[in-house]
């Protein structure tokens, strides 16, 4: 018998949102592992607030809301309150019950300066960090670190030359909504230009042939196990931005290590091979022999760990493309360094939450 089509609601429910996420869905172990990190930062949240007043939203749901908006590719914030609007899913992660009024967009901007001050995202990133060594998940003597590009919230366009000295008003833009510029025959310079929009982009191409573009970088530092990022970070589009981050990640390890740390051909300098020896690392770098001699020498490339860590570094890349393609890093959605590396880093800890499930569910 065909039954009715009635569209009746009932009046009252009964069921909570934890009946309704099955037990073996994706999610229950991310929500478990998040909530053991944001417990390990509750007292960086307790410093951000006043001790009276009128209570605000906890920010362990933002960051909640935030992971979820990295691990479903949602565009924006405002995206992110719709889907809380009507997915329970989204509502039981995030802490919501069924009948809680949805934010609006801009509590996050409200509140990302206070998550930005108190470094929300590396202290997230540690904690999950720790999570991983406790289920000895981590390596701690042998690391991989790469760089790769993040294109700035900015056109070719609002790449204007920079006031002249002892003018303070910054030169007109083309005026329309979508004016035509030609740049053929102007030779454009980060110290003679700069972006009227992002200010802290560079313009930078990441080799010969390729189209330069206004951007920033980010770096990570990998260990070899199992391929779980240990930091992260952003710096602007510079030549040697990626060697002085990297070395900048191998400090904040000394004493614990790293004991090899591979990288590809743009690390092979002089300069950075003998920094590595000096803090006692051994340079896993791939020889560039491209016109040049390598930095490289046979006393490292006789070890059978040195083609090793060239088979293993090459796992950073999935990562990056995570990182792009997942949590939409390609194209930044935010302006600044400081909000685009917090973002970034927040991202970062977010694969290795994915990562951490997946090496769970896998032993």
């Amino acid at each position: 018998m065909r039954g009715d089509d009635r569209h009746q609601t009932t009046m009252f429910s009964y069921i909570s949102l934890e009946t309704r996420v099955p037990a073996t869905h994706p999610l229950r172990p991310i929500r478990q592992m998040v909530d053991e990190a944001l417990q390990g930062l509750a007292p960086r949240f307790a410093a951000m607030y006043a001790r009276t007043g009128r209570p605000s939203i906890a920010p362990e749901k933002l960051v909640r809301a935030l992971v979820l908006q990295l691990l479903y590719s949602i565009r924006s914030e405002r995206q992110l309150m719709e889907q809380l609007e009507y997915n329970l899913l989204f509502r039981w992660f995030v802490g919501l019950a069924i009948d809680d009024p949805v934010w609006d967009a801009t509590v996050f901007t409200k509140n990302r300066a206070r998550l930005l001050e108190a470094n929300i995202a590396q202290g997230f990133l540690g904690q999950v960090f720790a999570q991983a060594y406790a289920r000895e998940l981590i390596s701690v003597d042998h690391f991989s670190v790469d760089g790769t590009l993040l294109k700035a919230w900015a056109s070719q366009k609002s790449f204007q030359p920079k006031p002249a000295a002892g003018d303070d008003e910054p030169p007109s833009p083309p005026t329309g909504r979508n004016p035509a510029v030609d740049f053929r025959g102007r030779p454009r310079r980060n110290d003679t230009h700069q972006s009227t929009t992002e200010p802290d982009a560079r313009l930078y191409r990441k080799g010969s042939g390729q189209p330069a573009e206004l951007c920033f970088l980010g770096h990570v530092l990998m260990e070899n196990r199992n391929g779980l990022a240990v930091d992260a970070t952003v710096t602007e589009a510079t030549g040697t931005a990626e060697r002085e981050a990297a070395l900048a990640m191998v400090e904040a390890w000394e004493g614990a290590g790293p004991q090899t740390l591979g990288a590809d051909r743009a690390y092979d300098t002089r300069g950075f091979v003998a920094d590595l020896r000096t803090r006692g690392v051994t340079p896993h770098v791939t020889q560039n022999t491209s016109g040049r001699r390598s930095a490289i020498d046979a006393r490292t490339t006789r070890h059978p760990g040195y083609a090793i860590s060239g088979r293993i570094r090459a796992r950073i890349e999935e990562i990056f493309g995570w990182l792009k393609t997942v949590a939409l890093m390609r194209k930044q959605r935010h302006r600044g360094r400081d909000r685009v590396a917090w973002l970034f880093t927040l991202a970062v800890a977010v694969y290795d939450l994915v990562r951490i499930r997946n090496l769970i569910a896998t032993t």
